[in-house]
């Protein structure tokens, strides 16, 4: 008896060492998979944004010419919404579907969404919101500056292929979809509020998912991947970097 409560107490020492240990390694696989689809984004963006290289670009030619492009419409092509459907004559379609191909999908998101067919993303093409798990730099997508009055004033813009030259200004990261549920905003696009006095002022479009042991994962437009408890306070990430109005 004395003999197998000593080897139980040395199984409940070891699985006390272990559990940790194996715990903490497979949250780092898993933000590692993170990682990689963010990675996989931001390549897709690189070629999205090159003249040479871009394939279908939905409607944007028709609505602002050869060598321009809106961010949303990249969004739209990645989830395969809007003018991108690939479903057939389905009226929605569930990712991770069947064959589990899911690449606007952070690992510690569980939840699955919907693709809803004809719907642009900011009208709700996929939800719910709270399963989302990347957010866009919405400064790619609209911009702040002051009219000839100096008063402050926001519209969309589009990019070209320039905007590949700004390799450390951030594409998309990891985004708490709950918060953004909270505020009923759409959560494909955030940026963090900065010296702002206009459309993100109060961080209204600031919801960032430091899910990854308190961590947020990064993803530029020079293709790399970086993590960060305190992305804001990060010197070489340019998040106040926007395209001229």
């Amino acid at each position: 008896m004395v003999e197998l409560l000593i080897a139980c107490g040395v199984i409940v020492a070891l699985l006390a060492i272990l559990l940790p240990t194996v715990g903490f390694a497979m949250e780092r696989a898993r933000g590692f998979r993170c990682q990689v689809s963010l990675r996989s984004v931001s390549f897709d963006f690189a070629v999205f944004a090159n003249d040479e290289l871009h394939g279908d670009r939905g409607d944007d030619r028709l609505q602002y010419g050869r060598s321009r492009f809106s961010l949303e419409t990249f969004v739209e092509s990645q989830y395969g919404v809007d003018e991108f459907w690939a479903f057939g004559d389905a009226d929605t379609h569930e990712r991770p579907d069947e064959t589990g191909v899911d690449p606007m999908r952070c690992s510690e998101i569980a939840g699955p969404v919907t693709l809803r067919r004809d719907v642009p993303c900011r009208e709700g093409a996929i939800g719910p919101t709270e399963n989302v798990s990347f957010g866009f730099n919405m400064r790619l997508l609209r911009i702040e500056y002051l009219d000839d009055r100096d008063r402050p004033r926001s519209k969309e813009v589009q990019l070209t292929s320039a905007v590949l030259g700004q390799g450390r200004t951030p594409l998309v990261w990891d985004i708490d979809g709950r918060a953004a549920a909270e505020r009923d905003v759409q959560p494909f696009f955030s940026a963090p509020a900065l010296d702002s006095v206009a459309v993100y002022a109060g961080d209204q479009f600031w919801f960032p998912g430091m899910r990854h042991g308190g961590r947020m994962n990064v993803a530029f437009i020079d293709g790399s991947v970086s993590v960060s408890a305190r992305p804001l306070e990060e010197s070489e990430w340019r998040w106040g970097w926007q395209p001229k109005p």
